[in-house]
């Protein structure tokens, strides 16, 4: 049995209409993730050391970034992107 990639099952469920559309509406909270572990990573710095910089503690920055940007703050936001030397665009788009 050959075995499937995440990119395999992704194409696989998204041909379901109601997979397809609950991954839509996580398309800002992913590139947001991906973005802020690129600068992460390209930054050298750990979860630890983030989180000393923006004020809070490793294992809240650890929530953070499992998925639980929906509940972060823009003050939070700011705070990040400050600390990763980046600048935090916000914008409302059309619905494709």
């Amino acid at each position: 049995m050959k075995a499937r990639t995440l990119q395999d099952y992704k194409a696989q469920q998204m041909k379901t209409p109601g997979f397809k559309k609950a991954w839509r509406e996580l398309d800002a909270e992913f590139e947001l993730l991906e973005s802020m572990l690129a600068l992460r990573e390209r930054a050298g710095m750990s979860q630890q050391r983030l989180a000393e910089m923006i004020g809070t503690q490793q294992p809240a920055l650890s929530r953070l970034e499992r998925g639980g940007f929906k509940k972060a703050s823009m003050a939070t936001l700011s705070k990040i992107a400050d600390a990763l030397d980046a600048r935090l665009v916000i914008r409302l788009e059309p619905r494709r």
